[in-house]
């Protein structure tokens, strides 16, 4: 798992706004690298499915102008919208776990943070 690095504490014990606002800073910083690795997951799944949908677009117009007979490109265009719903429809669903994850992952992460705020908070008032 990735640590944040501790921010320093020179000239913090002058000023603990400083710290908590270095810590603040780095929480945030933490969330954009999330967002930006959770974006480039989408990305990454969306240009493999359009990668392997043009090469089934492809597919159909080689097996459209072999076929001799009208039945024949009936059938293969058929098979060709029944496949390609069935993998936009899986695509649907990896989409969406994709997002139930990232939003587990998030929400953990915010957690953890709201939890280390509240110890630090805790520990200077006793301080």
């Amino acid at each position: 798992m990735h640590t944040q690095p501790e921010p320093s504490s020179f000239g913090t014990h002058l000023l603990p706004v400083a710290e908590n606002g270095q810590k603040f800073f780095l929480a945030a910083a933490f969330l954009q690298v999330h967002a930006f690795k959770a974006m480039m997951r989408y990305n990454v799944e969306t240009l493999a499915f359009l990668k392997h949908r043009c090469e089934q677009d492809v597919k159909l117009a080689d097996d459209l102008i072999s076929g001799p007979q009208f039945n024949d490109a009936f059938d293969i265009f058929a098979a060709f919208l029944q496949n390609a719903t069935s993998q936009y429809v899986s695509e649907a669903g990896k989409v969406a776990t994709l997002t139930s994850r990232l939003a587990s992952e998030t929400a953990k992460r915010v957690r953890e943070e709201a939890r280390t705020a509240i110890e630090d908070a805790a520990a200077k008032t006793v301080a």
